[in-house]
């Protein structure tokens, strides 16, 4: 079965209504403001440093901190700065689609501003890419995976991408392969597992959205029996109903499409108990302790052998050498890293490559523009990651994602599998 792809929140609507609205001078300012004077550049990185998720968040600054030391701060003679700000709502714990517009706005009014690196989740992208597409800001997303923000297609929403790029210039990649990838190594998974009747559920977000909608066609793909989906309330106050309706379906596999902040553990929970035979299969938005650890506020021990989750991220010994020295540097620094820390390592390596590529090392004069095509224009970049290129979208060429059990509370590395 097909799920019908389908828009964007409301609520995102509305603020990328305004946004854009709001930047409609843009094409004018951004021709004033495209070189940067002086020898100090800005990066801002925008993530969720409050909530569930606040984890994965503070573990991409961390990254990209990292890649900024490994660098000694600096591009030729241009010394760089990285300023991290919020989008997470502090009472609620979830992202906010006007927290990160006035992120962004707060960065097009740095004039030291040469590059962007975020949204974290998909939704928050989708708020931001217009906004700074129309200032001609390269953008960098460490995380955000949803196949719209870069690509049209049976998975993709009506009017993706070109509502993202007013100015018809791409100026946004991403460093994790997109959600067309993750859904083909899901339907794979759950063919293995040998899912007979298989039921999807989002939490109503972009990435929810998208992973389902991804899903449902690569399912078909793969001949799947996919007996229904539906969209979950993240602010209910319990989900025994709608656990008691998928069971109804006889389904033996569930796919659960979520962010960890939408009351994911208690909807696993909730499906766990109704459909105690089941396994349940999560993606990359789960794969952080707040889900998978009970003390964390996460999933129960007594179902941990039930769940498998997908994340771009691996195990450090499947990364080549730069990326297993990635991991020890981290882990002396601050800890052993959430999986997405590597990911915003390489968002602030590949900006720092660009910016380079662009200038010539510091000998010529930082203009956006030229960061944006110094981007675009990767091609077979050694990195932590492994070697890939960005191609004419804004998307890598790496397709592969981790599968991950879950036990006692913990992320357990189990094989990688191609998209």
């Amino acid at each position: 079965m097909i799920v019908p792809s389908r828009a964007l929140p409301a609520l995102v609507l509305a603020v990328l209504t305004a946004a854009v609205t709001l930047s409609g001078c843009g094409s004018v300012r951004a021709e004033t403001q495209n070189k940067i004077d002086g020898r100090r550049l800005t990066i801002f990185i925008s993530g969720p440093l409050y909530g569930a998720s606040s984890v994965s968040g503070q573990a991409v600054v961390q990254g990209a901190e990292l890649a900024l030391r490994m660098a000694h701060g600096h591009v030729g003679p241009y010394r760089i700065t990285l300023k991290p700000v919020n989008d997470a709502n502090i009472q609620t714990g979830t992202w906010d689609p006007g927290l990160t517009t006035a992120n962004v706005h707060a960065a097009m009014l740095d004039r030291s501003l040469i590059g962007y690196i975020g949204d974290f989740n998909s939704g928050a992208s989708a708020v931001s890419i217009p906004l700074l597409n129309r200032m001609g800001i390269p953008q960098i997303s460490p995380t955000s995976s949803a196949v719209g923000l870069t690509q049209g297609g049976p998975e993709a929403s009506p009017g993706e991408p070109a509502k993202y790029y007013p100015t018809g210039r791409r100026t946004f990649a991403r460093v994790v392969p997109s959600d067309t990838v993750q859904a083909a190594v899901l339907a794979r998974l759950q063919r293995e597992s040998d899912c007979q009747r298989s039921y999807v559920l989002d939490d109503g977000e972009v990435d929810g959205l998208d992973v389902a909608d991804a899903f449902g066609v690569a399912a078909k793909r793969a001949g799947l029996n996919v007996v229904g989906s539906s969209e979950y309330e993240p602010k209910a106050a319990n989900y025994a109903s709608l656990a008691a309706s998928v069971r109804q379906t006889g389904a033996d596999c569930v796919l659960l499409a979520a962010l960890t902040e939408n009351h994911a553990a208690r909807v696993t929970r909730a499906i766990a108990a109704a459909l105690p035979e089941a396994q349940i299969f999560g993606t990359a938005g789960l794969a952080e302790s707040t889900y998978v650890d009970p003390q964390s506020g996460g999933i129960p021990l007594g179902i941990d052998s039930r769940v498998l989750i997908t994340s771009p991220a691996l195990d450090p010994m499947a990364y080549p050498r730069p990326g297993r020295r990635f991991f020890a540097q981290y882990a002396r620094r601050y800890g052993n890293p959430q999986p997405a820390a590597i990911f915003g390592y390489e968002a602030m390596s590949l900006m720092l490559n660009a910016i380079s590529r662009a200038t010539e090392d510091g000998t010529i004069e930082a203009a956006r523009s030229s960061v944006v095509s110094a981007l675009f224009s990767t091609r077979d970049r050694h990195s932590v990651l492994g070697t890939y290129s960005i191609n004419a979208h804004g998307d890598t060429s790496l397709n592969r994602y981790g599968v991950y059990r879950v036990v006692a509370g913990s992320l357990r590395f189990l094989k990688v599998m191609h998209g």
